[in-house]
Order: C-alpha cells, then structure tokens, then sequence
C-alpha cells in the first residue's frame, strides 16, 4: 500500500467563484487520510473581475514554483475553477503534465446565473459565450487524460444544470440539492477517490515519472 500511495500524483485543487481554497477542507483532509498530497492556491480575485484566462495563469504560475517540471499532476476543479482548470490544460500547456482531470459542476456549456454580472469572469461563463466556445471547439484534446465530469441535475448555479456535461471523458451524476454539497457529500467524495486510482492508459505514460 505505501508502494501505491508514492506513485500517486499531487492533487492540485481549484476552486471556483466567491470562494477560496478553504472551500475543499473536508475534501482535502479526506484526500489526505487516503494518501493523496493535496494542494491548492486562491485565485485573486475570486469574483470574476477578471478573465477566467487570468486566473489560469495563475494556476500555470502556481504549478510551475511548486512542482518539479517532471512531476506529473492530478488536478481537480470546482464550478469556475473547473474552467480556470480547463484554460490551464487547454492553453496553458497543462496538457503535458496533468494526467487525471475532474471537473464538479462547472458550467462547461455555461450558466444562464452568469448574465447576473457584467464581470469580465462571469461574461466568459455566459451560454455560447466566446470563450467557452473556442474551449468546446476542441476538447477532443482532453481525451489524452483522464477527463471526469461529476455533477447534480439539482444545481442552482450551473442553469442549466447539464451545461455540466461534455462530449468527452466520463460522466458521473451526484444527485445532491445544493451546488456547494458537490464538495461534501459522501457520494461526491467517494467519485472523486474513484476517479484519482483510475489507471492511466500507456501513452499518458511517457509524459511523465510515474514509475
């Protein structure tokens, strides 16, 4: 068991809008007492004053002083930080080191919830949205990871709630009553485990140490 828990990667965790870090506590400690590393970082600001491509860079920032260049990632993000997250990989080069990829209720196809705000964040989450559409134009590149998307048809901020689900990867729907619950319940936590011991295929492989 010890042999298996060194060759798990870091999860690098991503929260989303009015949030910070603080927000995964319980999914953190139940990570760690499972012998995951768990990182995170708070994106500044946290309430779409900036572009999502912004707060990507920061992520790409964050990996790059924390980790070893050859230290293959397991990145997780919640509603906008799923977003961020996906910028990341898409954009940023984080394609080359990430090797599991799950994404909790975030609004992949948008949310009608983000036309409350003219925040620049908020404009980009926006249904048929320029920027959701050139990341949707080729998400087919996430198929060299280990892509999950996990949410619930109850969700009140991501309208409609299955702008969570995409045309790649796989899908696991959590029927809890409230957005934030995605963080904490038990049947969440238990996909998330499922979804980070998922084996990688070969070809991920070579794009990292994980021997």
């Amino acid at each position: 068991m010890n042999i298996e828990n060194q060759q798990r990667n870091p999860v690098l965790l991503i929260h989303g809008i009015d949030d910070t870090r603080a927000v995964f506590q319980k999914m953190a400690v139940h990570l760690v007492l499972q012998g995951w590393s768990v990182y995170s970082l708070d994106l500044v600001p946290n309430n779409g004053n900036v572009g999502l491509d912004k707060l990507a860079k920061q992520v790409a920032d964050y990996v790059t002083a924390t980790f070893a260049p050859e230290q293959c990632l397991d990145l997780v993000g919640f509603s906008m930080g799923g977003i961020v997250s996906r910028y990341y990989v898409q954009r940023l080069g984080g394609i080359k080191r990430i090797q599991r990829f799950i994404t909790i209720s975030s609004p992949h196809n948008g949310t009608v919830v983000a036309y409350g705000s003219w925040r620049p964040g908020c404009v980009q989450m926006r249904p048929e949205s320029i920027f959701l559409k050139d990341l949707n134009s080729d998400a087919e590149m996430l198929k060299q990871l280990n892509f999950t998307s996990i949410w619930t048809p109850y969700d009140l901020m991501i309208v409609p709630a299955n702008s969570s689900q995409m045309s790649v990867g796989r899908e696991v729907i959590v029927p809890v009553a409230l957005h934030p619950w995605m963080l904490t319940d038990p049947r969440s936590l238990a996909v998330v485990k499922a979804a980070l011991v998922e084996p990688i295929e070969l070809p991920l492989l070579k794009k990292g140490s994980s021997q």
